[in-house]
C-alpha cells in the first residue's frame, strides 16, 4: 500500500537514483526528481512515473519529504540558498533528509536554515554503496533533532539494514568522516601491501588468503582486494570522493588539534589519482599507484 508522504529526490546519480527506486518498490510515491544534469533526471522520472522537475522550488511543491544526495559542500549550500531557486522556497512543513557526505558544519547550518523556514532537516549518512542503496540494505547514521528522526524513521528503515541515531546535527557526519578516514587508510595500506608483494613476485591470490586469516585482514580486503589484483576498478566509491572525504576528516582533526599523519598521507595518494586523471576510478584504483609493474602512476591506465 502506498504511503501518504510524497517523496522528492534531489541528486539522482548512482546513489540517489537507486534510493528512489527502492522507495518506489516499497510503496512510496516518488513525485519529483531533480539533478544538475537534466537528462539524468528525465530518464529516471520516466522510469518511476515522477516529474522531472526543472526547479528546486517545484520539487518542494510536489513533495512532503525531500531526499538530497549531492556531491559536496558547495552543492549542498547551493540547493539551500537563501535567494533565487532553492529548496527553502515554500519549505514549511517539509522534511529534508540529507544523505551526502559533507562537512558536519554544513549540516548544522542547513538545519538552522530549514527551521527558519518552518521545515525539518536530518542528516542520514550512508556507509554503504550502490547495491545496498538499491536493495534497501544501507548502513545509515542519522543526526539531527529527535523529532525529525522519528518522522523519517519509517522511511529510513525501508532504506537500511542498520539504522543508528547518533545525536544532534553534525554528529552523524562526524562519525561518517571517521568511517571513511579509516576505510581510506585501509585501502591505501592494502594497495601498498599488494603492490610490494607483486614486486617481490609473490602469488597475490595466496597472499590475499593469508591476509584474510591474519591481522592483515579487513573489510577493505573483502571489497577491494580482488579488484586491486585484477585491475577491476568499476566505480562504486570513486577516488575523487575518497580524496574529498579524507579532506573532511583532516579538517576535523585540525579543529581538534590532532595530528593524523596516516590520514594526511592517504589523502595525498587519492589527490594524486585525481590529478593524474584517475579520479573517477573506484577507490580500489589506488593500486595503480603502488604496483611497480603497471607503470600507470601518472596518467591513464596502461
Amino acid at each position: 500500500m502506498a504511503t501518504r508522504e510524497r517523496v522528492g529526490v534531489v541528486g539522482v546519480g548512482r546513489m540517489g537514483a537507486n534510493i528512489a527506486r527502492r522507495l518506489k518498490d516499497v510503496g512510496y510515491t516518488i513525485t519529483a526528481v531533480y539533478d544538475s544534469r537534466p537528462e539524468t533526471a528525465q530518464e529516471l522520472a520516466k522510469e518511476l512515473g515522477a516529474e522531472s522537475a526543472t526547479t528546486l522550488k517545484r520539487v518542494v511543491e510536489l513533495s512532503d519529504v525531500i531526499i538530497t544526495v549531492v556531491t559536496d559542500d558547495n552543492a549542498m549550500r547551493a540547493i539551500f540558498a537563501t535567494s533565487g531557486d532553492s529548496l527553502l522556497n515554500g519549505a514549511a512543513g517539509r522534511l529534508f533528509i540529507n544523505c551526502a557526505t559533507i562537512t558536519p558544519q554544513v549540516h548544522v547550518d542547513i538545519e538552522k536554515l530549514a527551521e527558519q523556514h518552518g521545515a525539518q532537516s536530518l542528516e542520514a549518512c550512508m556507509a554503504s554503496s550502490i547495491p545496498q542503496a538499491r536493495e534497501g540494505t544501507l548502513y545509515l547514521m542519522a543526526g539531527g533533532r529527535e523529532q525529525a528522526f522519528e518522522r523519517a524513521k519509517p522511511m529510513l528503515q525501508k532504506m537500511s539494514a542498520s539504522l543508528k541515531y547518533i545525536g544532534g546535527s553534525g554528529k552523524a557526519a562526524q562519525v561518517k568522516a571517521l568511517v571513511n578516514m579509516v576505510m581510506n587508510i585501509n585501502t591505501a595500506g592494502l594497495a601498498e601491501g599488494l603492490g610490494l608483494a607483486d614486486a617481490l613476485g609473490l602469488d597475490l591470490t595466496m597472499l590475499r588468503e593469508v591476509f584474510s586469516e591474519t591481522g592483515a585482514g579487513s573489510r577493505v580486503l573483502v571489497t577491494d582486494g580482488e579488484d586491486m589484483q585484477n585491475r577491476a576498478h568499476d566505480c562504486y566509491f570513486s577516488a575523487a570522493h575518497a580524496a574529498k572525504d579524507s579532506g573532511i576528516a583532516l579538517e576535523l582533526a585540525k579543529q581538534a588539534g590532532l595530528n593524523v599523519p596516516l590520514a594526511q598521507a592517504t589523502k595525498g595518494q587519492f589527490d594524486r589519482m585525481v590529478t593524474s586523471g584517475l579520479g573517477e576510478l573506484d577507490k580500489s584504483g589506488i593500486a595503480e599507484l603502488t604496483f611497480k609493474s603497471r607503470r600507470a602512476r601518472e596518467g591513464a591506465l596502461a
